[in-house]
């Protein structure tokens, strides 16, 4: 198949999806492929990343209902197994997704409208909860997604600053992939490390709103709070690497702790304001919760998926930037938990 866009470029498309022991998802992911209202033929590249359990019989039961190809290779990380798969892709415009993903089936169609309408080498798309998920995958969704937690960076018309695509719901050329090299071998970080390059080669990014995908998430409270500081001790690498895109709201997760747990000690000696504005805030988190959802008990774990956010972000970063500031050694020295061993592959 190939589409003749106004700036006389053709594209074909490839989904490219990790997948590291998790075949019921994958089975999910490939569900909605299936019914996809896109008319036109694209191509599924399913990478085992290492996997112990396989999905090797789920991706089996799809192959007369999508063009699919399924590869296996030893575990090097998600960013690897990204470009192992557009390596292997036969088309020329690659979607990146989460195998926690699904789509709704008019995913394609808005992402062939975006481009047809106005090209660009790379976008990124929203994530949202399905009405399916639990109330902690709700909770969480929020905590991830909201302008009054993260500033839209996640994919919002209120986003604050120029839009960095998320690799759980990305697109990007051919051309953008043989110039930027693909994802590096840091993990969490390879989506914004991989978007900074982006930039730096010249191209742009662009948000479609539409082109939304629903992101399961399946993480407990632990697991999120890990994910979190992985996070804060990521970006500090990330500042250090691209220092033009350092900006102050970065620190705001570590003061906002700071300054929550000094507002406590304030208000247990008779000084309330500082504890009172914290209210305010939160205040304002659970009626937005309350009236999306209708559900007050999600409202108040949207509240707790909040704090551990904050907390485990902000220590996070505050510990990587002390330690990046003071230590002559390298972030992969530092930090080898964050790091992936590189491929041997050409």
């Amino acid at each position: 198949m190939a589409f003749l866009f106004s700036n006389r470029m053709s594209i074909n498309f490839s989904f490219i999806i990790p997948v590291f022991n998790r075949p019921d998802e994958i089975q999910e992911l490939l569900e909605s492929l299936v019914h996809q209202d896109f008319q036109e033929d694209f191509e599924v590249v399913i990478v085992e990343d290492g996997s112990t359990i396989t999905a090797e019989d789920v991706v089996a039961r799809f192959k007369d209902r999508l063009r699919i190809a399924y590869y296996t290779k030893p575990n090097t990380g998600p960013g690897d197994s990204r470009n192992f798969g557009m390596q292997k892709a036969k088309g020329d415009y690659y979607i990146v997704l989460d195998s926690d993903c699904f789509l709704p089936k008019q995913y394609l169609s808005e992402i062939h409208g975006e481009l047809s309408d106005d090209f660009v080498h790379c976008f990124g798309g929203p994530d949202t909860a399905h009405k399916s998920f639990t109330n902690v995958q709700k909770a969480i969704d929020y905590a991830m997604t909201a302008f009054w937690t993260t500033g839209g960076i996640r994919g919002s018309k209120r986003s604050l600053g120029k839009f960095q695509p998320r690799s759980f719901n990305m697109g990007l050329s051919k051309n953008v992939f043989e110039k930027t090299g693909g994802f590096g071998n840091i993990h969490p970080g390879e989506d914004p490390d991989l978007t900074f390059r982006i930039w730096k080669a010249g191209y742009e990014t662009r948000f479609f709103p539409k082109a939304m995908v629903y992101h399961r998430r399946r993480i407990n409270w632990k697991k999120f709070g890990t994910q979190m500081r992985k996070f804060g001790m990521v970006r500090p690498i990330l500042n250090t690497w691209h220092p033009e895109t350092a900006k102050v709201t970065y620190w705001f997760p570590s003061l906002f702790s700071a300054l929550l747990v000094i507002a406590i000690v304030l208000a247990l000696v008779g000084w309330w304001i500082p504890l009172i504005c914290f209210a305010v805030y939160f205040a304002v988190i659970f009626f937005e919760v309350l009236l999306k959802n209708r559900n007050g008990s999600i409202a108040g774990m949207a509240l707790f998926a909040v704090l551990i956010q904050f907390f485990n972000y902000g220590y996070g970063f505050l510990k990587s930037t002390l330690l990046i500031t003071f230590s002559k050694q390298q972030p992969e020295a530092l930090f080898p938990q964050l790091f992936f061993k590189k491929s041997e592959r050409n």
